[in-house]
């Protein structure tokens, strides 16, 4: 049974009661201490209750990083309202879908997102348009004025409905790097843990300077997000990521605690000043939402040694964590399950397979999502007597510690035999010229499958073309089932808001070029 006490509904108002002078959060221009930041989501509360809004009601964003994305979060916890962030690139048909499938109550966005609203409003039927709300204009037709509505309420406390630990507080629509969005249920009880649980495994302190540089609307920011409102730290959100900017607040700020993910810390790479000695605040820095290869783990050791730590997890709710303690003995590791967790490997049978030997990584603890969002066959299939089946490939050494290969549906079979991409990616990555790679599987007349690699090149590698490349990266591979047919050189990689890499257009990309 889920305690009633086990929620995130009160963490504001407390923070405020007992430190409301203390800077809770800053985003630009914007500093609120923690009784200005509850006074003004109590505003906001009043709003939506005027409005017809209530507890259980769907509240979807689709927001850049502000203000007023931040205050949404709050409310939402504090009244027992559901927050469903919705990416600012969604358009048309797709947009429509997640706010039918969520049963949206209140749509709440920006200027630069109006006109594609406007144009799936016939197609979300149950919406009246005084349920979209506009955070930065009260000039546009057909919305209501975000501002205006929450400026003309009271600060006082609203009156709330008690919210229990088995009451939703997230819809967080999956990635959809395999196939269409999946809405994943995320209770108060599993965020209150992602408070306590990640602010230990951290080490976070109420002291703690938090800073986030990328979007807060992909579940990996509440990774720090939640500790940093638990423990009343200061939340420094960026309205973009620019990794000069990175480098300058953490100095100004003096910050402590920071996510990047993996195309961020190769951007961070680049600039001189990203060390320890321009750095001297910092303590961790987490690398999630997608692999961080070997090579970039390395530079990253050794210019700011001490302060790495790496997630592999799902929005599902499933986790391990590398600690920095085994960042350099455990490189290649991205570590094992926190506590209260259990994690094994299983062959495509079931049957648990011991140390070194591949297969599906499976794995359970009190951070699992309720369901996939009126989904019930998918969330039979996810899980199963309780533990989650991740769709992710990997093995475990003789320590427990969790290695990847990379994800069932992205296992390239060449020849009968098992190839996986991230072995490949290790070879390329090591070339001077490489920037960022991605390697997948092509169809192949005689093998079935072959490997094909997309990659980025540093800058001033304009000598290089993608056949010299090829040579080299086959040269450096011993297994010949493992050589690359072909080599992309591309300018960027397609990656999602989470900063994943998505093979399946970089397969589209390639198919549409023969």
């Amino acid at each position: 049974m889920y305690s009633n006490n086990l929620t995130i509904q009160h963490w504001l108002p407390r923070h405020a009661k007992y430190k409301p002078h203390k800077t809770a959060f800053i985003c630009g221009s914007t500093r609120l201490s923690f009784s200005e930041l509850n006074a003004s989501v109590n505003q906001l509360i009043h709003a939506w209750q005027k409005a017809g809004i209530k507890k259980g009601d769907k509240i979807a964003t689709i927001l850049p990083n502000c203000t007023a994305l931040w205050e949404v979060y709050w409310a939402c916890a504090k009244m027992g309202a559901v927050a469903v962030p919705l990416s600012p690139l969604l358009r048309g048909q797709g947009l429509a879908n997640l706010l039918n499938n969520a049963d949206t109550s209140l749509v709440i966005s920006d200027k630069a997102t109006a006109g594609y609203i406007s144009s799936v409003k016939p197609l979300v039927p149950h919406l009246p348009d005084n349920r979209y709300w506009l955070i930065n204009s009260n000039n546009t037709d057909g919305y209501t004025s975000y501002c205006d509505v929450k400026q003309m309420e009271s600060t006082v406390e609203p009156d709330v409905e008690i919210v229990t630990g088995s009451d939703p507080y997230n819809i967080i629509y999956s990635s959809g790097t395999t196939g269409l969005p999946k809405g994943i249920v995320i209770s108060h009880a599993v965020r209150a843990l992602y408070g306590s649980l990640f602010a230990n495994a951290y080490r976070m302190t109420p002291e703690s300077i938090v800073m986030h540089s990328g979007s807060i609307i992909f579940n990996g920011s509440f990774l720090t997000l939640m500790p940093a409102m638990f423990l009343g730290c200061t939340y420094i959100l960026q309205d973009h990521f620019d990794p000069g900017q990175v480098i300058l607040d953490i100095g100004k700020e003096a910050v402590t605690h920071t996510i990047l993910v993996p195309s961020q810390i190769i951007a961070c790479l680049q600039q001189e000043t990203f060390n320890k000695v321009s750095l001297p605040s910092i303590e961790y820095i987490l690398s999630v939402g997608a692999p961080l290869l070997l090579e970039h783990k390395q530079k990253l050791n050794s210019r700011l040694p001490g302060v790495f730590y790496e997630l592999y997890g799902l929005t599902e709710g499933f986790m391990t964590i590398l600690d920095k303690t085994d960042a350099l003995s455990k490189t290649g590791s991205v570590g094992y399950p926190p506590a209260f967790m259990d994690m094994k490997i299983l062959n495509e049978e079931g049957v648990l397979q011991p140390a070194g030997v591949i297969g599906e990584i499976v794995g359970k603890g009190p951070l699992l999502m309720d369901s996939y969002y009126k989904n019930e066959e998918q969330t039979r299939d996810a899980l199963r007597e309780g533990w989650l089946y991740t769709g992710d490939l990997g093995y475990v050494d003789e320590d427990g510690f969790l290695f990847l290969t990379g994800r069932k549906k992205d296992l390239i079979i060449s020849g009968g035999v098992n190839v996986y991409p991230a072995d490949i990616e290790e070879v390329i990555i090591r070339h001077d010229a490489v920037k960022d790679v991605a390697v997948f599987g092509v169809s192949h007349e005689e093998w079935g499958e072959t490997p094909v690699a997309a990659v980025v090149l540093t800058t001033g590698s304009d000598e290089l073309n993608a056949e010299m490349l090829r040579g080299w990266v086959n040269d450096h591979i011993d297994a010949r089932f493992q050589k690359v047919q072909e080599i992309i050189i591309m300018e960027e990689l397609p990656r999602n808001v989470a900063g994943k890499i998505l093979k399946r257009e970089l397969k589209e990309i390639y198919e549409s070029r023969k």
